[in-house]
């Protein structure tokens, strides 16, 4: 007998077998065939129920409970416990079977455990995990008894699946009960607080993390590194991860992501170097949040090491890792390996064909950008309000006029209600092509008030077909709704210098003395060998100035034998034309390119940032320096990406 009983595999569940006839002496165990009293074994011996066999469907035509072995313990061939109910519970959350849960939980109401707490207590942490919220909560008010287990799977539930407020309202009230919550309460907690408005409730978690003992606790201090992270408190979260007795890839993801959120990236690619060497293994979310910390600063050449690390490492190229490796190849400039990555994602949800679009739209690829979004409709994918944008914003950048009302009114099909986002760009798509009387009537004919945004893109438009009376009427609007954007009141005195009206210039910007309102100034910068390096016009800070000033002279007096001819029209300062002429010489892009020309290799792309539009003349300088050093030359500003081959660009002249 003990022989016997040592034969059956651990995790198995021995059914009754009082009843039954004599046969064989080992033990069966339950096959894909219909176990009858025909089949099982008499006293001395026992059928078995192995972990596999848990959930398997039942053969019975209309079965009450669908599950073979709740059909065992209805025939009374099985004797339920505590056990087999906790094991199929357990079951049932790690597949999300949600049907065959629920079918477990009503087993359970008609049987002897119906008020077992422990059982209970898994029934409610499997409706939390499902997300089924409003089953959990109906079972933790018909609890008869609760502890400290109960309430901390419905408070994780509720942190978990994004209702913050649900789960911090039920700590007061577990607190007035006299019960302490653990290190696992205190974790879901802090989770839900961080997504607060601000960090009110965690710093009063933080105290309770005190009090009970738990804030050296990995899991506890993890998440309050991660909420201080979330609020962009980097100093009071490396205070609490510094302390922290051990750590693990929580603790340093959430410092990371923090670093990440703030477009530290070199703080972020710090911290990911020190991880390694603490023989801690990166994960997905590691890599996707230093994926995310260098696409905030264009950062490409150390995203590529990044992404190299991850495929030595075996890393999975899973959903979101690959999104946001698409996104840093598309913020930094390399719209080709944004394509492979998309190409290679095994499978593309929603946010990877947003991600593509954005990234086409942004490289001012309009006709690849409609390609792609006719082609992810006939999959089909359901596209919803930030897709549209995507492909409005396409319509806009590539002067696809008909395109973009086409698709601004195919929003109404998929019942997608339009954002100011949405207005914006049809502004934008009827102000660039010149149509400025209808971008004022679609904006007088908007079914919700114009905002800042809307009147700002119409005075861009007004700034770039040089419409003064408009363009003054359109700033008086961004000025009553957004006073202190510095933005609108360049571009209205850029409008006024544009047409030789000095003393409206004047005005200008002593309005702007006035009210405080100070006029970004103008920068660009090249990554080289991951160093930065920026510049400023005219920048004579710079150690080798000398060097970079001849070699733009040399380039600018190549442009010019080939047909470049310096726009003054873009120096808006009442001087002369030669005067004019010298301010444009050295405008922060042409010395970040030369700077770039000194730096590299003879064939390698260049690539630049700027933290304002592209000018004119740079762009048309830079166009035709393309031609003369044959190279590809990418400049990215606040508005799109510009690649210049062989003497033209792609956005075509149309930006």
């Amino acid at each position: 007998m003990n022989n016997l009983y040592n034969a059956i595999p651990r995790g198995a569940i021995r059914l009754r077998v009082s009843r039954f006839r004599a046969c064989a002496t080992t033990p069966a165990t339950l096959t894909d065939s219909e176990v009858s009293e025909g089949d099982c074994c008499a006293s001395g011996c026992g059928i078995v129920v192995q972990d596999k066999d848990l959930l398997r469907k039942s053969k019975t035509h209309n079965s009450p409970t669908g599950l073979h072995v709740l059909d065992l313990i209805d025939r009374g061939s099985l004797e339920p416990d505590r056990t087999l109910y906790n094991k199929l519970l357990r079951k049932c959350t790690q597949f999300g079977m949600v049907k065959e849960g629920k079918a477990v939980h009503f087993h359970i109401i008609r049987s002897e455990f119906s008020d077992d707490l422990v059982i209970l207590n898994s029934v409610l942490n499997m409706y939390a995990k499902f997300g089924a919220l409003d089953d959990a909560r109906k079972l933790f008010g018909e609890m008869p008894c609760k502890d400290v287990v109960s309430w901390t799977a419905l408070i994780a539930g509720y942190s978990q699946n994004d209702r913050a407020e649900d789960a911090l309202i039920l700590f007061p009230q577990m607190l007035q009960l006299g019960l302490q919550p653990n290190q696992f309460t205190l974790s879901s907690l802090l989770k839900a607080s961080g997504a607060g408005p601000d960090d009110k409730y965690g710093r009063q978690l933080h105290a309770f993390s005190f009090k009970y003992g738990y804030d050296s606790n990995v899991y506890v201090g993890s998440s309050l590194v991660d909420m201080y992270a979330r609020f962009g408190l980097m100093d009071e979260a490396l205070l609490i991860f510094d302390e922290l007795e051990s750590k693990n890839e929580v603790s340093w993801n959430a410092l990371i992501a923090g670093h990440a959120r703030k477009g530290q990236g070199e703080h972020a690619l710090s911290l990911f170097r020190e991880m390694q060497r603490e023989d801690l293994r990166p994960t997905h979310f590691t890599y996707s949040s230093v994926f995310g910390a260098c696409a905030s600063t264009g950062s490409l050449e150390q995203g590529k090491w990044v992404h190299a690390h991850m495929t030595k490492s075996g890393v999975k190229l899973v959903a979101f890792v690959g999104n946001t490796l698409l996104d840093m190849y598309s913020k930094s400039g390399s719209i080709e390996d944004a394509t492979k990555v998309f190409d290679r994602l095994g499978k593309r949800d929603l946010v990877s064909w947003n991600s593509m679009l954005k990234g086409y739209a942004r490289h001012g690829l309009g006709k690849e950008t409609l390609q792609r979004f006719e082609e992810m409709l006939r999959i089909p994918i359901q596209p919803n309000d930030v897709t549209f944008l995507c492909v409005l914003s396409a319509c806009s950048h590539a002067g696809l006029l008909d395109e973009g009302h086409y698709y601004f009114e195919l929003m109404k099909k998929y019942m997608i209600e339009p954002h100011v986002a949405h207005y914006v760009t049809i502004v934008d798509l009827l102000g660039r092509a010149g149509l400025l009387d209808r971008a004022l009537k679609f904006i007088s004919e908007m079914p919700i008030e114009p905002t800042a945004a809307v009147w700002k893109a119409l005075l861009g438009a007004c700034r770039m077909h040089k419409n003064m009376d408009l363009g003054a009427y359109a700033a008086e609007r961004v000025f009553e709704l957004d006073p202190y954007d510095s933005g609108p009141h360049v571009l209205l005195s850029n409008i006024y210098a544009s047409a030789g009206r000095w003393d409206d210039v004047m005005k200008v910007r002593k309005m702007m003395k006035e009210s405080g309102v100070k006029k970004q100034p103008a920068c660009s910068w090249v990554e080289i060998e991951n160093t930065i390096h920026l510049f400023v016009s005219n920048d004579d800070a710079h150690l080798q100035r000398d060097e970079i000033r001849r070699k733009w002279e040399e380039i600018s007096g190549k442009i010019k034998e080939i047909g470049y001819v310096p726009d003054t029209s873009h120096v808006l300062l009442f001087v002369d034309e030669r005067e004019k002429e010298e301010k444009l010489q050295y405008h922060s892009e042409k010395l970040a390119l030369a700077f770039a020309l000194l730096k590299t290799p003879p064939g390698s792309t260049i690539r630049i940032k700027k933290n304002i539009r592209v000018c004119g003349d740079c762009h048309s300088a830079i166009k035709f320096a393309s031609k003369v050093v044959d190279r590809e030359i990418i400049v990215r500003d606040t508005n799109r990406f510009h690649c210049f081959r062989d003497g033209s660009c792609s956005c075509g002249d149309y930006w």
